[in-house]
């Protein structure tokens, strides 16, 4: 039995290691290709040991400042669709579990729908109404596409979330005359910050890495560095891999900074329900 349980367990590791290696190696072969020499890049066989240089990085600060304009738009968009989308689904979600009715519970496959739909479907039908708005080419449109698109899984996430807050605190509020929105304000949302930073967590990475809804709806003043990086790949002079591994590093640097200092609260929120005896 014993022997059984060890060959379950070093199955599970080696299927654990092998999909944390199929993950991280693209991630690694581009950062690492950000500091070879142009001529390494692709060496066949694969040169592992190097001299590294910031020449593709000193190029990508000389010939392309769009990109880091890309990263401010990128941050706004980003941060503001972050903190709506939270303030959205954290406010839906108390009602969806505070509130029950027929309507309530009928709507929830709907926003489970809403979901699934995939965001090249939306995008067509939406871009003369965007372009009538005069929204074309600013922040705004961005902030609300990508809010509006992740505020469903947000809500149920938040509903989910506050379902494990006693209501037996609501209703003590409640009685010593609190309101409604005493009770959310002073104590639904401390005690569901971990699942709103979840969420906060899921809309970044997701707006941070967008490309489709910034590729259709911005063009030069509010465009992001994902579409940035797409004009570096179809550029009349070529591509310079270098520069384009390096500017790949710098986009992927600040996210995977943010979801690793965040990690231990997204998985708080994440588990908070399964946990909860």
């Amino acid at each position: 039995m014993r022997a059984d349980r060890r060959l379950i367990g070093i199955g599970k590791a080696v299927a654990v290691a092998a999909i944390v290696l199929w993950s991280i190696f693209p991630i690694a072969f581009i950062v690492l290709s950000s500091f070879k020499p142009g001529r390494d890049i692709f060496a066949v066989p694969p040169k592992l040991l190097f001299q590294p240089t910031l020449v593709h990085y000193a190029n990508l600060w000389e010939r392309w400042g769009s990109f880091f304009d890309g990263l401010v738009n990128s941050l706004i968009v980003t941060a503001g669709s972050a903190v709506l989308a939270v303030a959205i689904s954290s406010l839906a979600g108390f009602v969806y579990s505070r509130q029950k009715s027929r309507l309530l519970t009928g709507s929830i496959f709907f926003l489970i729908g809403v979901r699934l739909i995939p965001p090249i479907v939306v995008t067509l039908p939406l871009f003369p109404i965007v372009n009538w708005l005069g929204l074309n080419d600013t922040h705004l449109v961005l902030i609300l596409l990508y809010t509006s698109f992740f505020v469903s899984l947000g809500t149920i996430l938040m509903r989910t979330f506050i379902d494990q807050i006693p209501r037996e605190l609501d209703e003590a509020a409640i009685i010593d005359g609190a309101s409604r929105l005493t009770v959310l304000r002073r104590i639904i949302l401390p005690l569901a910050a971990p699942g709103m930073l979840a969420v906060a967590v899921f809309v970044v990475v997701f707006a941070w890495n967008e490309f489709l809804f910034a590729f259709i709806f911005t063009a030069t003043k509010a465009k992001t560095a994902p579409f940035v990086l797409s004009e570096m790949i179809s550029s009349v002079d070529g591509v310079d891999w270098g520069v384009l591994f390096a500017a790949a590093t710098v986009q992927l640097l600040p996210v995977l900074v943010f979801v690793m200092v965040m990690n231990r609260f997204l998985v708080a929120g994440l588990t908070a329900g399964a946990t909860k005896g």
